[in-house]
């Protein structure tokens, strides 16, 4: 794909809700973190969707039912149709329903979101490598989701089985920290069989396929805490993004971010949907200003001059980090200037 390369975060004088028509939005270290709604998260969708903006919930997580999530969004606070939520478990039965006919056995190896997407598809779960299955179906099954599991998958797989995983998401966000997520999961099946699967989940074609299929968004602004999903997943459909700092992705990991990985717009949290987003401007040299702050890059080091909102001094650094890195990844130690930040 020929993207031009992104060498600062972009502006936008209207509020991001005004300006897209329909916000996909990532759920875990988005909207909740552990179950619990994350600061501001309520408030900013509400606003956001009384003012017009369609809200979509777009989520890697294979493991609960659309009507599942709807309910606990809606149990937060934030109203949701089944129909508004969009998982990879539903992408993931497209994809194998697109090769093998109606009716066909699927191995599967995850929880009740999977074993639904796959009914709706025309396809019938099963539970053992012994079954006979035409493909198997690997997603997050929760935390409870015993080791046997992982073992008949490998015992399918091994056996040439086509084997297809919802996403392969190393961790998840929960309320007591960073955990595994299915793509630990998948790489033990890996490491046993020696097979890759074929994936659908976010940053992957199938998932913005689903994504598209299900909203009917004509100008999406996909909303996530994820360099390498939903923002790589923005770059790959050719949408614009939006980076909220409340999730897994550090200021840090941000600044080093190749272009596949730099989002449109950077906010502290959803709050940044309610807002225009200050441009950032070259101030000379390899110097970049947003706000109070100007960034720049020198020698090996990133330096920071200035004072206001932390969020502007993080945009200018990105400014000054991406310009230095171009195409590749930004290795310049920025580790004063964030500290200047409280980042």
């Amino acid at each position: 794909m020929n993207q031009t390369v992104r060498i600062r975060p972009e502006g936008s004088a209207q509020r991001l809700s005004a300006a897209y028509d329909t916000a996909l939005l990532d759920l875990d270290g988005v909207v909740y973190a552990g179950g619990e709604a994350i600061p501001y998260a309520v408030t900013s969708l509400g606003e956001a969707r009384d003012g017009g903006m369609h809200l979509a919930y777009v989520t890697n997580n294979a493991a609960r039912t659309p009507q599942t999530v709807a309910a606990h969004l809606t149990e937060l606070g934030v109203p949701a149709e089944p129909s508004d939520v969009i998982t990879s478990a539903q992408a993931v039965a497209r994809l194998i329903a697109d090769q093998f006919p109606a009716g066909s056995r699927v191995l599967l190896i995850g929880a009740e979101g999977l074993r639904v997407a796959l009914e709706e598809r025309g396809l019938v779960p099963v539970e053992s490598a012994d079954d006979d299955p035409a493909a198997v179906a690997q997603g997050y099954g929760g935390p409870d989701m015993p080791w046997s599991r992982l073992m008949e998958a490998s015992y399918a797989v091994a056996r040439g089985v086509p084997w297809f995983a919802s996403n392969t998401d190393l961790t998840i966000p929960s309320a007591r920290g960073i955990a595994p997520g299915n793509g630990s999961a998948v790489r033990v099946v890996s490491w046993a069989t020696g097979v890759e699967p074929q994936v659908a989940g976010k940053p992957l074609p199938p998932m913005h396929r689903e994504t598209v299929l299900r909203t009917g968004a004509k100008r999406p602004l996909v909303v996530g805490d994820r360099l390498d999903t939903d923002i790589e997943g923005a770059y790959a459909g050719g949408v614009d993004s939006l980076l909220v700092l409340t999730g897994v992705t550090t200021a840090a990991e941000l600044l080093a971010a190749a272009p596949k990985h730099r989002p449109t717009y950077v906010a502290e949290d959803l709050r940044g949907l309610l807002e225009a987003q200050p441009a950032v401007e070259e101030a000379g040299g390899s110097g970049f200003r947003c706000g109070g702050w100007t960034a720049s890059a020198v020698g090996d080091e990133l330096l920071l001059a200035g004072s206001g909102e932390p969020v502007d001094g993080l945009r200018a650094l990105c400014g000054a980090a991406w310009a230095a890195a171009g195409a590749g990844e930004c290795v310049l130690d920025g580790g004063k200037a964030l500290a200047l930040l409280g980042l």
